[in-house]
């Protein structure tokens, strides 16, 4: 069980490469039809520069990650609460980061906030409650 301390920095989830590939996967699994997450051409035509616009719960999934790693697997995370501030785009280096802001040792909970950057540029913003009984240093929810 890893112990989390108030004011603790989360280890950072770094996505080195948004796929692409992946985006259009998610388009078909979510019968989005908006062509921004894969049409190259129409990006163009909209003035939106050449790479395909990843969809927002890819991009929820890089900080529900972070939240699962620090939680001890993602059944740990009982709140998670995500704002967009930004376009991930197709071939980003996404940095995803947290802090312990609060822990609740009768509740056995920790209050997270959480970030996720490209190139210095804030993308997203996330608060979230974890479990802390039961937590493990390092799992994974992938």
């Amino acid at each position: 069980m890893s112990m989390l301390s108030e004011g603790q920095a989360l280890e950072p989830f770094v996505v080195e490469s948004v796929d692409p590939g992946r985006m259009k996967t998610m388009a078909v699994l979510l019968r989005d039809p908006n062509p921004i997450h894969w049409d190259i051409a129409v990006l163009g035509r909209l003035g939106l520069g050449d790479r395909p616009i990843n969809q927002g719960p890819i991009n929820v999934g890089y900080l529900m990650e972070l939240a699962g790693r620090a939680a001890g697997g993602a059944a740990n995370v009982q709140r998670f609460d995500c704002r967009f501030l930004g376009n991930v785009l197709a071939g980003d280096r996404v940095t995803c980061s947290g802090t312990v802001t609060a822990l609740d040792a009768e509740a056995g909970t920790a209050e997270l906030e959480l970030s996720a950057e490209v190139d210095g540029r804030a993308v997203l913003s996330a608060t979230a409650t974890i479990t802390t009984m039961n937590t493990t240093k390092g799992a994974s929810t992938t």
